[in-house]
């Protein structure tokens, strides 16, 4: 009996490619993301439209509040498909932002008076929280940085220190000094 490669797979039975169907179910959810995004765009110009024809003279600045922290949400909320389509993974610390500006919207949209204390303290407790993740995320490299294997990412750059220094001694002179 033949061996079959790891690459292969057993379905309906036919071979199939393992890489041909990832590469092509990547590329279905890029289709999902960008109709995602397509909707998203239109939802926010249409929000937009709304806040500017139904905008009084006596403003209620409750509800202007509120319509602006939610276009934010969706800005916000497109910016993380943006990363998504970009690095085909969700950006920790734009989805703690969406967080956090979704909470503090309920909160100007119910009045801070109206709230209970127990309310008060649970909303509390998760803004605490989600502060300090998007603390651990600001300090912690991103998966760009590491990936992108610059000089300027702190991670690659202790890594490659050894291969860099073996670089300076194999190849001392310069460009200029070859010209």
């Amino acid at each position: 009996m033949k061996k079959r490669l790891k690459s292969q797979f057993l379905f309906s039975n036919r071979w199939l490619d393992r890489h041909w169907v990832v590469r092509n179910m990547e590329a279905f959810q890029d289709l999902i993301v960008i109709v995602l995004c397509l909707g998203l765009f239109a939802i926010m110009v249409m929000q937009l439209w709304v806040f500017f024809t139904t905008l009084e003279i006596p403003v209620d600045f409750k509800v202007v509040t509120a319509k602006i922290l939610f276009i934010l949400i969706l800005v916000e909320l497109f910016r993380l498909l943006m990363v998504y389509l970009q690095e085909h993974s969700i950006a920790v610390g734009v989805a703690v932002e969406v967080a956090l500006v979704s909470v503090l919207r309920e909160v100007v949209v119910h009045g801070a008076l109206e709230i209970s204390w127990v309310q008060t303290a649970a909303i509390c407790g998760l803004l605490v929280v989600l502060g300090g993740l998007l603390l651990v995320c600001a300090k912690t490299p991103h998966m760009d940085c590491i990936s992108a294997n610059t000089k300027f990412c702190p991670i690659t750059r202790l890594e490659n220190e050894p291969v860099e220094k073996e670089r300076e001694f194999k190849y001392p002179h310069r460009c200029e000094d070859i010209a």
